[in-house]
């Protein structure tokens, strides 16, 4: 077979990806659709190896022998060598419409005016927006960091950049290895690369003469570093920006309450894109299901009949369906029905998750792991259940109720390979299997036309964590995951399971009404002095013996009372959520505040009580701004 008439075939007939697997059909992406190229050609192992140039498990540019430009993503899948080429167009698809000109002329480039906040329901073309600013900026000769918020779950968001911009684009995330890490650092700091896309580290990428800086789902928890330097890369993007005199673009379609306030005060300003990108694309219809209508008579704990009856739907007219469960595993706990003693971790104060196949009882915080318990140790019963309900447990209940359906599982258990995020979802993108079923990673940055269902199995998962964000990231997870449906012509259900369908934030989320949202929530958090309205800064205390870590938290309260002033709030100190991790026990003190001026000092000397000699075995850390209370 000749490669290059590939390439041709392609070109001739606006085909945007190639799909090649040695010693298989030939499969192109031509307007969202998968097509099948020419029965009876296959493409051999050698082919490919001469594509690729040693090259495997990892993305590069390529050129034909016309001088055309590829960027080819190579992977191992069954053990076989796959290849899907992106065909770059020299003339880049541009947006129409007269918001896109007048953003990039007049507010993102003024180089005075440059913080923007961009918000939009979700598939209305931020991501094309994005690409024209750094266009914008590339061609005043400037440069850009464009922040995602995890970069080996959003593979085909940094593919769009590639194919925009080819070898001016360095990929800074913590999926590299450390001699790629260092390739692409370097490759910025001489300059051949314009624009870095990484996950929050790459704020901190070595570029000269920045334009712009655009961070996309600006409200992801992900971008706060919960180690030590505890950075939030909005705050860093905000001060290199200043420092650049660059732009800020912040783009989400949930943006946090916190980002959404200071547009409302116009200290950003604030750009909505109101419709689909896709003129043909609908917003889904959002249908609420009450979990409690269906008790005693659900067949399996996690579908109930209307969800069961629209993915058979899906199935029966060839379309593909994506479901959430925001909680990896087999099932929650193991606990004897006898006596009722849960299978604990020794060094955690939590509830071991069974995963099935690995055939273990695992904790999630410290990595313990131990076989699974068949005599409870405390009554040595045989009378041991399995309760709660994981990925792994609604993979094999998917399975008994489609047997003929083509499932694909995706957590952190089933994407710990590198490259195999990747794979999984070129397989789903290829058509090659009808059901995604994942956590919240699925919620983000996906494309595919051909998705027109979404079921949430369970929407209460974070709702009644104690936590004052609980009900903002119920909100935005719902709307993110809600907009992977009918993204194209076909029209998009979204089916929403929940105990508490009349929570307000599931019901916004139904409505896709963020603004309602914003209000209800601002409401709230104003009678609670929580941020936007407040400042907080949360202390954590750990040791490990509990009552010398209680003595201790005891001590800075003191100090925090005499130094600061009466208008400052001092919650604590109390056991956090899990009180016992990695054999430590912990207390927190959160400090609520506006104007503090002796903040500072305070801080300083609650630190000064750990470098005391018989503190040397407590930990402390101060985070401004927390964004876990767990």
């Amino acid at each position: 077979m000749d490669i290059e008439k590939i390439f041709d075939y392609a070109r001739e007939n606006n085909i945007s990806d190639i799909h090649l697997l040695e010693g298989e059909k030939i499969y192109f992406r031509k307007d969202g659709e998968i097509i099948e190229y020419n029965n009876n050609i296959t493409v051999s192992k050698e082919e490919l190896l001469e594509i690729c140039n040693g090259k495997i498990e990892e993305d590069f540019a390529y050129t034909d022998l016309k001088n055309n430009r590829y960027r080819v993503n190579s992977f191992l899948t069954r053990g076989k060598l796959a290849l899907v080429i992106r065909v770059i167009n020299k003339e880049p698809i541009k947006l129409k419409g007269k918001f896109i000109n007048k953003l990039i002329d007049e507010k993102i480039l003024s180089l005075k005016d440059g913080l923007v906040l961009v918000t939009g329901i979700t598939g209305s073309g931020k991501t094309e927006v994005y690409l024209q600013i750094i266009q914008g900026a590339l061609d005043m000769g400037k440069t850009a960091i464009v922040l995602v918020p995890e970069i080996s779950l959003t593979p085909q968001m940094t593919e769009r950049f590639i194919a925009r911009f080819g070898e001016q684009v360095a990929i800074l995330h913590s999926g590299l290895s450390n001699g790629e890490k260092y390739d692409e650092w370097r490759k910025v700091e001489r300059g051949d690369a314009q624009v870095v896309v990484g996950a929050r580290s790459a704020i901190f990428a070595p570029l000269k003469n920045l334009g712009v800086i655009i961070i996309d789902e600006e409200h992801e928890a992900s971008y706060k570093q919960d180690s030590n330097p505890r950075y939030h890369a909005r705050d860093v993007a905000l001060l290199r920006a200043q420092y650049n005199q660059a732009a800020l673009v912040l783009g989400s379609a949930t943006p946090s309450l916190e980002s959404r306030a200071r547009a409302g005060k116009g200290v950003y300003q604030h750009l909505r894109l109101t419709q689909r990108a896709n003129p043909l694309a609908r917003i889904p219809e959002v249908q609420l299901i009450d979990f409690r209508d269906y008790i005693g008579q659900n067949e399996t704990s996690n579908f109930t009949p209307p969800l069961i009856e629209a993915i058979q739907d899906r199935l029966d007219k060839k379309e593909q369906v994506v479901l959430m469960l925001n909680r990896r595993g087999y099932s929650s706990f193991v606990m004897c029905r006898e006596c009722g003693t849960v299978d604990t971790c020794p060094n955690c104060d939590i509830s071991l998750t069974l995963h099935m196949d690995t055939k273990t009882m695992n904790c999630h915080y410290c990595g313990y792991s131990k076989e699974i318990p068949h005599v409870c140790p405390n009554c040595q019963s045989r009378s041991i259940r399995y309760y709660g309900t994981g990925t792994q447990k609604a993979y094999d209940e998917l399975a008994e109720l489609f047997p003929q359906a083509r499932i694909l599982r995706m957590d952190v258990d089933t994407t710990r390979k590198k490259g195999s995020h990747q794979a999984l979802l070129d397989q789903f993108g290829k058509g090659e299997a009808d059901i995604l079923l994942g956590t919240q990673m699925i919620a983000k940055g996906l494309d595919f036309p051909n998705v027109t269902l979404v079921g949430v199995l369970n929407a209460d998962t974070a709702l009644n964590l104690p936590d004052f964000r609980s009900s903002e990231r119920t909100f935005q997870l719902l709307t993110q995951v809600a907009g992977r449906a009918g993204r194209a012509e076909k029209a998009g259900q979204v089916l929403i399971q929940s105990y508490n369908p009349n929570h307000y934030a599931i019901r916004f989320a139904k409505d896709q009404d963020y603004e309602g949202f914003y209000a209800y929530e601002m409401g709230i958090r104003r009678q609670l002095g929580y941020p936007p309205y407040y400042f907080t800064i949360g202390i954590t205390l750990s040791h490990k013996k509990e009552e010398e870590v209680v003595k201790r938290a005891y001590e800075v309260m003191e100090i925090l009372r005499s130094g600061l002033s009466d208008a400052s709030v001092i919650l604590g100190p109390t056991p956090k959520l899990i009180a016992r991790t990695h054999n430590l026990y912990h207390y927190q003190i959160l400090i609520k505040y506006r104007l503090e001026d002796e903040l500072a000092s305070t801080l300083n000397q609650v630190l000064a009580l750990t470098q005391e000699r018989e503190n040397s075995e407590l930990r402390l850390s101060i985070d401004h701004e927390p964004q876990q209370f767990l």
